[in-house]
């Protein structure tokens, strides 16, 4: 049974209460973990207090060094890793391999900019009347900081989180999804192995909201950085206010793919196979909406219908798979529910729309207009293409922007002036140009506007959002 991680101790639930972490695509029981109490949970801010006194204590290369040993832990690992990560996500193993890659990528990027984050210097005589005295700037610590990371990409989220937290001085309670932590706990024990001492990094797994809130709600938690639902991060920073505990956001989306008339439909179509389908569709950015204009509609339709017939479908173990299913069956019977709302409302399925289990055929629903939940806030989590006609531009936009949720966006066209014309007019956080809106590389800031989140995440902008700055003033020095 896999444990929490409490300072230097793995862990039962004080009152013996355990989740079970079952493989979606088979039903196998996997694993199971702590269903965590609050008494676990405030242990774990006491150890991780006591952890990060300690941890700050080393200098920032000798902590850049122990992450990349981490890296390197996991890539003589990668097989056992992926094949945990698609077993208990339901991922096809190839994406799983691919996730697990990432950590090469982000983690020597977050170290190579710890290392060259300097402060800022201002000069004496910048002001009147600072003639003689001189200020500068240094990033410290916040302290505790709780990184509860989503389903969905657990590897690539951990990287977002954990390493730019520990880099920066501060300890971390990384508190993973019910669905799948046996990846992130494998992670934890490679941290400690690299060098990260027990009680700078921690683990409280538990089911639901209950431990993520008991977390927030601790005064000795200095930051909580969340991915997943909007309503889960709405009822955190609730939470978080009592305490004015620092609070990073990101959160659902419902992102439009605009393929305007003069857009490359090959393109387009190959686009939406990406940015729809990776991850059976369970991507927080993932194109959502398909905005297409009438006049190149119908060939859009046909030739996404035959490219989806293409896509290698089957058990996520197997490597030529290229579909797998959904992380559970709920997940898959929400869908279903969402689908067939979608249908009442007056749409109609033209591909797929059938469950069986945690699988969900990959499906195409055409007719939708903009007054149906699904175009405005209803995120479908799952393989699904909703359609949305439109015969003028400045329509498209509007539909786009009509959304509460605002992560990203992308317009596909031919013509460059209306594609940065049409991108400024988007309300997102993003917006791709001749792309699906599923992007995210390391470097770039990524984050949310309206109720898609706060703040950002990258390699540009995280270690500072996990860090706080102080200006030391060198007073009359030069009298």
């Amino acid at each position: 049974m896999a444990k929490n991680l409490i300072g230097t101790e793995w862990m039962e639930a004080s009152n013996g209460a355990v989740i079970k972490i079952v493989n979606p695509a088979t039903g196998t029981l996997i694993d199971t973990v702590p269903e965590s109490t609050k008494q676990d949970c405030d242990k774990a801010v006491q150890a991780a207090k006591k952890g990060q006194k300690e941890w700050v204590k080393k200098p920032m290369h000798e902590r850049a060094s122990i992450l990349m040993k981490f890296v390197s832990l996991v890539e003589k690992h990668k097989d056992e890793l992926a094949r945990l990560l698609s077993d208990e996500t339901g991922k096809p193993i190839s994406e799983a391999y691919g996730e697990i890659a990432n950590v090469s990528i982000g983690v020597p990027a977050f170290c190579e900019m710890a290392k060259h984050l300097y402060g800022n210097v201002i000069p004496a005589g910048q002001e009147m009347g600072q003639e003689c005295t001189m200020q500068y700037t240094e990033q410290a610590p916040l302290g505790v900081v709780v990184a509860i990371i989503p389903f969905n990409f657990p590897s690539d989220l951990f990287c977002q989180k954990i390493p730019p937290a520990l880099l920066m001085g501060n300890s971390v309670i990384m508190k993973p999804s019910p669905h799948n932590p046996l990846t992130l706990n494998r992670y934890a024990e490679l941290l400690m192995e690299a060098g990260v001492p027990g009680g700078a990094i921690n683990v409280i797994n538990g089911t639901g909201g209950f431990a993520a809130q008991a977390l927030a709600a601790n005064p000795g938690v200095n930051l909580v950085s969340l991915t997943g639902a909007t309503r889960s991060g709405i009822e955190t920073m609730k939470t978080c206010s009592d305490n004015l505990t620092h609070l990073m956001l990101e959160l659902g989306g419902n992102d439009a793919f605009i393929l305007d008339k003069d857009g490359d439909v090959d393109l387009a179509v190959e686009e939406t196979i990406w940015g729809r389908f990776y991850n059976t569709g369970q991507v927080c950015c993932a194109s959502k909406r398909f905005l297409i204009h009438n006049a190149v509609k119908k060939e859009y339709i046909r030739k996404l219908k035959a490219r989806i017939a293409k896509i290698k479908r089957g058990k996520p173990s197997d490597p030529k798979t290229q579909l797998g299913c959904l992380v559970s069956e709920e997940a898959a019977k929400n869908v279903e529910r969402q689908v067939n709302q979608t249908v009442e409302e007056g749409a109609k399925v033209i591909l797929g729309g059938k469950r069986k289990g945690a699988f969900y055929d990959p499906t195409i629903i055409d007719g939708v207009t903009k007054n149906m939940a699904v175009a405005k806030d209803m995120e479908i989590f799952g393989p699904v293409v909703s359609i949305i006609g439109f015969d003028n531009i400045n329509e498209a936009i509007k539909i786009a922007n009509q959304s509460s949720f605002a992560l990203c966006a992308c317009i596909i066209t031919r013509n460059m002036n209306n594609a940065f014309k049409i991108s400024r007019q988007l309300e997102a956080g993003g917006v791709i140009i001749n792309g699906a809106s599923f992007f995210r590389s390391f470097e770039m800031p990524f984050g949310g506007w309206k109720y898609s989140g706060i703040g950002n995440e990258g390699v540009m902008t995280t270690l500072k959002e996990m860090s706080r700055t102080k200006t030391v003033i060198l007073k009359n020095i030069y009298k």
